[in-house]
């Protein structure tokens, strides 16, 4: 079950990623970084946009999460833990 808003939401930001990437790697960057800046306001804006969708749609819900791997804990919590 695929959602159309969350295809459509990641493409724009798939877009705006690639475009702060390539705003940050161009020559103009080392002049002025007010493009790249902006770049990446709009990048973490469309991001925003599909994380805020994402958590009330109902097709991400559905999905297995991925499974992160967990760091342990340092000593000093273990030690307290126990």
């Amino acid at each position: 079950m695929g959602c159309s808003v969350c295809a459509s939401l990641e493409q724009a930001y798939l877009a705006r990623l690639s475009e702060y990437i390539e705003a940050r790697s161009s020559a103009c960057y080392r002049v002025s970084t007010r493009l790249a800046a902006q770049m990446n306001v709009e990048m973490e804006r469309a991001r925003y946009e599909l994380e805020e969708h994402q958590s009330v749609c109902v097709s991400t819900t559905v999905r297995i999460p991925v499974l992160m791997p967990q760091r342990e804990a340092p000593a000093t919590l273990r030690i307290l833990a126990a």
